[in-house]
């Protein structure tokens, strides 16, 4: 199963620093990667691997909620069929 991880917020330090490991921790392979800084605004879009996560998707979920309190940015992360098909025209 692939996944769709999101990060939006105010740039600063360790952002991806921080994102990278506690999907290293979850055992989620990053699979690719697109990120940007618009202004002062750093967004980050991940393509993932989670047929080998050691987590449930909702504590996955919980622990990226708690991430993005800590790093001041938003962390989503979605079944990529349920993300394509909210995307879909």
């Amino acid at each position: 199963m692939r996944g769709v991880v999101t990060v939006i917020g105010k740039d600063k330090v360790g952002i991806i620093a921080g994102v990278s490991q506690n999907l290293a921790e979850q055992n989620i392979n990053i699979l690719d990667v697109s990120q940007t800084i618009m202004d002062e605004y750093f967004t980050m879009m991940m393509s993932v691997d989670l047929s080998a996560m050691t987590v449930d998707f909702e504590a996955a979920k919980a622990q990226f909620h708690e991430l993005g309190k800590t790093l001041g940015v938003k962390i989503s992360i979605q079944n990529q069929e349920i993300f394509d098909a909210m995307h879909k025209l």
